[in-house]
């Protein structure tokens, strides 16, 4: 009951926040609080499939990408107003998930096999990517910018926050309804002990195709919304690596596994990226060493995260 309360209330505080910032902040400042909402909307995509579900994913960057690249091509070469066009690119992604989990789990790969082989596919749409001239190739997609609502652009950034809002109000309202339903106890079940889940009935390759969908279509969502908000995309840009670090790093802070922990990873890890490039500018990759170093410290001393070790002190679980 604590716990649940905590959640409701937590999440509550943020809504209330986030409601409230752009009124009470300057432009500067709204772009850092979409900076927060994009990575907490990439660590709620996170979060279902490795989180919960327990498939750890180190190639999110395939699916942000997919989405930032459908949604772009389509509407530069097709006329395909960005909507659409995220819609297209969740599909897109979806599928491609799909795809990587049926190959993997075949051969039952999991753990670090798993993690590895979600980063080689991600490498490999990005050399894809900057080699194929059909798709733009090396010199990316630049967005012209119109200002109307069709094309998913605006001038002012409010509008652009408040989608982003929704967008990560939906994700999380959606992991919160999953949990308390069949197919969120399932996939924790099999992060449990996928055998014993297994022998009880449960369609272990099944839920966690559909993880991995669901998942992949909300990361497609997020690069969609990072194409229309920068209004340029290269390879280099929207499948690095560093965007799948972006996924896990708010989980790993906030805690894996919980409702509110990449949200709060996210609101944690943004302005400390912002404080560092002002006190280190013009030191390329800080924010690399910083994600690093955040990783060590809170896998060695806070392993279940901030929110996560709230939760488990709660239950008084030891951690």
């Amino acid at each position: 009951m604590k716990t649940k309360k905590l959640e409701q209330g937590t999440l509550i505080v943020l809504l209330i926040i986030a409601g409230i910032f752009p009124f009470l902040s300057g432009r500067y400042l709204l772009s850092v609080g979409i900076s927060i909402l994009v990575m907490a909307l990439l660590g709620q995509s996170w979060n279902l499939m490795s989180g919960y579900a327990g498939q750890f994913s180190f190639g999110h960057a395939a699916f942000f990408g997919i989405g930032a690249y459908a949604s772009s091509i389509l509407y530069m070469d097709y006329g395909l107003s960005p909507w659409l066009g995220m819609l297209v690119g969740m599909v897109l992604a979806a599928a491609v998930g799909v795809i990587i989990g049926f190959l993997s789990f075949r051969y039952k790969l999991r753990g670090d096999f798993f993690a590895l082989v979600t980063l080689a596919f991600a490498e490999m749409l990005r050399v894809l990517f900057n080699n194929t001239k059909a798709l733009k190739g090396a010199t990316g997609v630049l967005i012209p910018y119109k200002n109307a609502w069709r094309e998913f652009q605006f001038a002012d950034d409010k509008a652009f926050y408040f989608i982003l809002l929704a967008m990560v109000m939906a994700a999380t309202i959606f992991i919160a309804v999953m949990n308390r339903r069949k197919f969120g106890v399932c996939l924790v079940a099999i992060k449990e002990n996928q055998e014993a889940a297994g022998s009880l009935g449960v369609p272990v390759l099944k839920y966690k195709l559909s993880a991995m969908a669901i998942s992949a279509a909300i990361a497609a969502m997020a690069g969609t919304f990072y194409a229309q908000y920068y209004g340029f995309i290269d390879p280099t840009v929207v499948f690095a690596a560093s965007i799948s670090v972006e996924a896990i790093v708010p989980c790993i802070i906030g805690g894996a596994g919980t409702l509110g922990g990449p949200l709060l990873g996210a609101l944690i890890i943004i302005p400390l990226q912002e404080l560092s490039n002002s006190l280190f500018e013009g030191t390329n990759g800080i924010n690399m060493i910083l994600y690093g170093a955040l990783i060590v410290l809170f896998v060695v001393f806070c392993r279940d995260g901030i929110y996560g070790t709230i939760i488990r002190r709660l239950k008084g679980v030891k951690t």
